[in-house]
């Protein structure tokens, strides 16, 4: 009888190979993977500044249309202020008030660090004559690195 013998040299190279396919194979996939995950960091931080901004940009709208409630018998005086251009600005001798809250709201806009900010605030008369009614329109624009995005509130104020 003949003793059984195996050859394992032929078996190892065998398998030494194909669990280096494997290895190469897994790794590409790794890679894949991590590379999703960068992709998906860097979104994640970029919705997480847009949403940001958005939040202080909303804040700053919401705030001027409450400046203009405070002072609504003088409500035709905030019409038409742009803060890119100084010569929408209130007078300070008739409209002190608007006057500085034009001042301050445009300091607000400077502070917060937007590429290109700008605020508009419109008023027209709306509703019937009696009631002395003005729609206000409170408009803010800025610009990203790829887009512009604006946030608009509209109210309607009634002197007291």
């Amino acid at each position: 009888m003949k003793p059984l013998t195996t050859n394992r040299t032929s078996t190892a190279r065998g398998q030494g190979g194909f669990t280096l396919v494997e290895s190469m194979v897994a790794l590409v996939l790794l890679a894949i993977g991590l590379l999703a995950i960068a992709a998906m960091q860097e979104m994640a931080f970029t919705r997480n500044v847009d949403s940001n901004e958005l939040s202080l940009v909303t804040n700053l709208t919401a705030e001027m249309i409450e400046r203009i409630r405070f002072n609504a018998r003088n409500v035709t005086a905030y019409n038409n202020i742009d803060t890119t251009n100084a010569g929408t600005k209130p007078p300070v001798a008739t409209q002190p008030m608007a006057s500085g809250d034009y001042d301050q709201w445009q300091a607000r806009l400077a502070q917060a660090r937007l590429t290109n900010v700008r605020g508009i605030v419109t008023v027209a008369a709306t509703g019937p004559a009696a009631m002395s009614q003005n729609q206000v329109t409170v408009r803010i624009t800025w610009v990203t690195r790829i887009r512009q995005h604006a946030v608009q509130m509209v109210t309607v104020i009634t002197p007291d």
